[in-house]
């Protein structure tokens, strides 16, 4: 799964006392960064079993676990894209659920739903709710474009509140909670695009791409032998417990500064906007997209053993953040220009050792 020369880790999960030993130290030690190092490698080497490839997407996904987020996979069918949430969630031992997004699902079909139970003994009768769907630690939203907007909504407040609405009660979700949702790029027919509000609450758009001439060999070669079981890793506790420690990852002014500045040039029609954004660009991103900047960064930084975030944490996750939050015009459409390359105009021009305004 991973290119490193480092020697791989065991697969099986950290043992409770080391678990207990990263909880007393001092926020954000060395011991911590190398805690949180170690069990992104083990998860990379148990996915590794049975996903090929796309280091790139596991990196994303697992940034997004690590910042209590959420993430949208976009990619034609058949890229492992429901294999690899599902292998995820039985590394990290976590509940899972699945949920085939339709045309006519409803609300109620995802949140849960109240029906009338009947006391055997007493013959009493009261309402009781019925967990739907959402009630999981990662949820796998499949084709969430196809579900009418009155459904997307009532994901949304669970993507927001983590909790759902039924009946006039408030029913929290369990923690942590993940949608991780997943959108085919063809096939845009009789669909409901995802609201920009939505959208928005994605940390990162993860782009799933074709595998390589030797990975799609090697899936070939596994799919006709017995492989591998990944072993879990860690728990949802202890997944917790590594969103605090990125939570608490130091952030020196010249980064703040550096992703406020990338996020401020998309913005066309601003004093800030740089000039591949008033050229290409007809939307640019808002806050939310510059709080994610900073948070994904931190992550990226503790994942590769950092004990700080850098410049270059930043530009790593910006694409994945940014993709989906700004638009391009019809200038770009028509001349084949994307969100991506207008991203990357944007990191060539802004330099990361820039003095402080």
């Amino acid at each position: 799964m991973s290119d490193s020369t480092e020697e791989p880790l065991p697969p099986a999960a950290p043992e409770p006392e080391a678990s207990a030993a990263v909880e007393s130290i001092s926020p954000v030690g060395p011991e911590q960064i190398e805690y949180c190092r170690q069990v992104y490698a083990a998860i990379q080497n148990e996915l590794a079993k049975v996903i090929v490839g796309q280091q790139q997407v596991v990196e994303e996904i697992l940034i997004a676990i690590f910042t209590r987020s959420h993430a949208l996979l976009v990619g034609v069918p058949g890229l492992a894209k429901t294999l690899l949430i599902s292998t995820l969630a039985d590394t990290l031992h976590m509940s899972f659920k699945r949920v085939q997004f339709t045309p006519d699902l409803m609300p109620s079909d995802i949140t849960g739903t109240e029906v009338i139970y009947s006391d055997p003994a007493t013959g009493e009768r009261s309402f009781r709710f019925i967990n739907g769907p959402l009630f999981a630690n990662i949820v796998l939203a499949d084709e969430i474009n196809r579900t009418p907007p009155k459904t997307q909504a009532a994901l949304l407040e669970a993507m927001q509140e983590r909790r759902v609405t039924v009946g006039g009660k408030t029913h929290k979700l369990p923690a942590p909670f993940f949608v991780l949702a997943t959108q085919n790029p063809l096939e845009q027919e009789g669909t409901y695009p995802l609201p920009e509000a939505q959208l928005d609450r994605f940390m990162f758009l993860i782009r799933v791409g074709y595998p390589s001439d030797a990975e799609e060999l090697e899936i070939m070669k596994r799919a006709s032998a017995k492989g591998e079981q990944p072993q879990v890793v860690i728990d949802a506790e202890q997944v917790i417990a590594l969103q605090e420690i990125v939570k608490s990852m130091p952030v020196a002014d010249h980064v703040y500064h550096y992703a406020k500045r990338l996020v401020r040039a998309t913005r066309t029609g601003e004093p800030d906007a740089m000039e591949p954004a008033t050229k290409w660009l007809s939307v640019g991103a808002g806050p939310r997209a510059s709080l994610s900047m900073i948070t994904a960064a931190k992550a990226h930084a503790v994942i590769h053993g950092q004990n700080h975030t850098g410049c270059e944490n930043v530009a790593a996750v910006a694409h994945a953040i940014l993709r989906h939050r700004i638009a391009v015009n019809f200038t770009a459409q028509s001349e084949g220009v994307t969100t991506d390359a207008v991203i990357t105009e944007l990191l060539q021009l802004i330099p990361a050792n820039q003095p402080l305004a």
